[in-house]
């Protein structure tokens, strides 16, 4: 299950955490976010024990989209380490999304 994320916890549960984290910065009004977020839901469950997959919403946590120079939504960043490893921009069918993130693990 993907969790939520605040500025406040980005730092300790993307920055911090022990492996790979996917962020997908999001907001309730796009329409493309709210069409990937059942696939993000089920590859949390595919990935589980191998990636993280967390939220975070644009209009409620300004900062880290920011930091990131997110400009576009949905944006997905997998973070290995405390860095961007990998970026994808837009909405992709569930098959493309889990292309992207295995060859990004």
């Amino acid at each position: 299950m993907t969790k939520a994320v605040t500025d406040e916890s980005f730092e300790t549960d993307v920055l911090k955490a022990q492996g790979p984290v996917l962020v997908d910065f999001w907001a309730e009004w796009c329409g493309p976010c709210r069409q990937i977020a059942p696939a993000l839901e089920d590859l949390s469950e595919a990935f589980e024990g191998k990636l993280e997959i967390v939220k975070i919403n644009i209009d409620e946590n300004p900062m880290a989209p920011t930091q990131y120079g997110v400009r576009g939504i949905p944006t997905l960043l997998i973070f290995k380490d405390g860095k961007v490893a990998a970026q994808q921009v837009g909405a992709a069918p569930k098959s493309m999304l889990k292309a992207w993130i295995e060859k990004n693990l």
